[in-house]
């Protein structure tokens, strides 16, 4: 079978939303809670029209909270694929929220959701490939893969069948720990 390829643009999506009273939190924020929500929505919605199959999230590889939202400004999130395997997509979320008023807009949020395609037997199916048409493109799917491959490092180095404490103890003499083994 011969793999099919599309742009990162045929599977982009956007996202606007004006943030309520109703989201928001005991000190008059936008709950963080609401936002990864809407995340989750936005990257299922990219998933879903790249692989042209059901998603589902397998992980949350980084959240990063940068400035927080306030009660009537217009949040849009911009969601691309960053990265596909066989089955995964890593979906690179853009968050930014507008104050109306003065039209300032402030960046408030990066993430990345890995999706897999399934099919209705809840089967993992494969999903077209992608084609980078630019630098960034290639910049994009390039540190996907490297981040890719640091946490396998990372999970592997902290298995339980390979991981030693003696580097650690040093380094952990600086950190509010006490150690008793």
């Amino acid at each position: 079978m011969q793999t099919r390829y599309k742009t990162i643009k045929e599977s982009q999506v956007t996202f606007s939303e004006l943030m309520l009273p109703s989201h928001s939190n005991f000190n008059n924020k936008i709950h963080g809670g609401y936002i990864l929500n809407l995340l989750d929505q936005i990257a299922f919605a990219c998933a879903s029209k790249h692989s042209e199959a059901y998603c589902v999230t397998a992980s949350v590889d980084k959240v990063n909270f940068l400035n927080p939202i306030e009660i009537g400004e217009l949040v849009t999130m911009r969601a691309s694929i960053n990265y596909v395997g066989r089955s995964s997509m890593v979906i690179g979320i853009r968050v930014e929220a507008e104050n109306i008023k003065t039209q300032q807009k402030k960046h408030c949020n990066s993430s990345y959701f890995t999706m897999v395609a399934k099919d209705e037997a809840g089967q993992s199916v494969e999903v077209p490939g992608l084609r980078l048409n630019t630098e960034n493109d290639l910049r994009r799917f390039a540190r996907a893969v490297q981040r890719r491959k640091t946490k396998s490092e990372h999970k592997e180095s902290f298995s339980e069948q390979h991981f030693s404490s003696t580097p650690y103890l040093e380094l952990l003499k600086e950190e509010k720990v006490q150690i008793a083994l």
